[in-house]
């Protein structure tokens, strides 16, 4: 039998050997992270539109204030198809659309029938959201209040739930208008303030698809916003608050220009009795009518003067897509500064003017998106190197101390952003 010496030295090792493990960091999850007070709220800010590149031309000094202050990426990868509701839905699930379901502007549901932005019952719609839990969503459920103001799926009540504070879209509601409304927000008591709060401005986009991203009024929308930037930083200085909050500017795509005579209708691609087409523009998506499979195919398929067509099970592996049922058999993606529409609509269309568009090839220069972020949790004068808008939301969830939902992000492009490098609090 063992001594009671031996005995005892053994029981001193095993406590010690205990006492090591529960010093020893464990895995890095922001489940592990406190919530931050109500006093360091969290404001993501989308400018709809706005292509990395815009950033230095120096219309935006006030956006220019606020990288100089903080981080800004050198751009960031919108996901696969580069338009506005797949990427603003990724931005804030990091999910790609692919696995969210939000896989178009306008797309088909064999329970659901259609989707189009303009349908305010289907954007209201919660079936066509519930694929993913955005940052407001999350927290709620860990008893977090949270506001939106205009975020491309906050119109619904997603799993359910909704943020304590939301607004239909009106975009006849001014830049400067709706910074007052946040600015509101942010300055009510810690009993009431949101702890993440989002921001939405169209009025870029709007101009680029109009006249194209290098025009006049292009240009006059992305300095209106960038007053109003202006605004919403100034006053929250002027309260002393600036400091105390989060605060990330980012955008869900870059824009093309389309030269004038650049479109062609989809009903040469395939006729209404072949198929059917399930979305137009620049991802055009198309189901082949029972019967006329093989036919379209044969239309279809592989390479053509402006764009290219694939099976849904074959699209290029680095775009994340077509497995959703409701990705359509055959998706057929333009070349960048070329738009398939309707005849009917490219009979009326204007024949001598540019225009922008967006939607292309995510790789494409012309489509990257920006990344701009200052505030307490971020590192000054930092630029970070390019990486995938879908990890930008476990950044989100950690700077408000939620455990994420599952998502397709990664956080470790982000880390040399932050202060703590990465620290995780045990």
């Amino acid at each position: 039998m063992p001594s009671i010496a031996s005995a005892a030295r053994a029981a001193l090792l095993a406590t010690l050997v205990f006492l090591a493990a529960c010093a020893a960091p464990g895995p890095r999850t922001a489940a592990h992270r406190d919530p931050p007070p109500a006093d360091t709220p969290l404001l993501l800010i989308s400018i709809d539109g706005f292509r990395a590149s815009y950033l230095d031309l120096g219309l935006t000094p006030n956006l220019q204030r606020i990288a100089d202050q903080g981080v800004r990426a050198q751009w960031m990868n919108p996901s696969y198809p580069s338009l506005t509701f797949p990427n603003h839905y990724t931005l804030v699930t990091g999910l790609r659309p692919d696995h969210h379901g939000v896989i178009h502007n306008s797309m088909s549901d064999a329970d659901l029938g259609k989707f189009k932005v303009s349908d305010r019952d289907a954007v209201g719609d919660m079936r066509w959201w519930n694929g993913g839990e955005p940052i407001w969503i999350g927290a709620q459920k860990a008893g977090l209040r949270s506001a939106t103001l205009f975020w491309p799926g906050s119109e619904a009540p997603i799993h359910g739930l909704r943020p304590n504070r939301w607004r239909p879209f009106d975009a006849k509601i001014s830049e400067n208008a709706r910074v007052d409304e946040v600015l509101g927000w942010l300055g009510e008591p810690a009993s009431t303030r949101p702890h993440v709060a989002t921001l939405y401005f169209d009025a870029l986009d709007h101009e680029g698809h109009d006249h194209g991203p290098n025009s006049p009024e292009a240009r006059a929308a992305m300095q209106r916003i960038d007053a109003a930037l202006g605004r919403l930083v100034d006053g929250l200085a002027a309260r002393g608050e600036l400091d105390r909050v989060n605060l990330i500017v980012v955008s869900d795509h870059g824009m093309a220009e389309v030269a004038p005579g650049q479109r062609i209708a989809v009903e040469d691609m395939v006729t209404p009795q072949q198929a059917v087409v399930t979305s137009v523009g620049q991802s055009i998506g198309i189901a082949p009518n029972k019967g006329h499979e093989a036919e379209v195919e044969r239309r279809l398929l592989g390479k053509h003067d402006h764009y290219e067509c694939w099976r849904k099970r074959d699209l290029p592996a680095r775009w994340h897509y077509g497995t959703h049922p409701r990705v359509p058999p055959i998706v057929c993606q333009m070349q960048e500064g070329w738009d398939a529409i309707e005849g009917e609509k490219l009979k009326n269309a204007p024949k001598d003017s540019a225009r922008g568009s967006h939607g292309y090839d995510p790789a494409l220069a012309s489509m990257r998106a920006i990344f701009v972020a200052r505030g307490p949790a971020f590192r000054q004068g930092t630029t970070i190197p390019a990486f995938d808008n879908v990890d930008v939301y476990p950044l989100l969830t950690r700077l408000i101390g939620i455990a994420p939902a599952k998502n397709d992000g990664d956080i470790a492009p982000l880390l040399p952003a932050l202060k703590d490098g990465g620290a995780e609090k045990q």
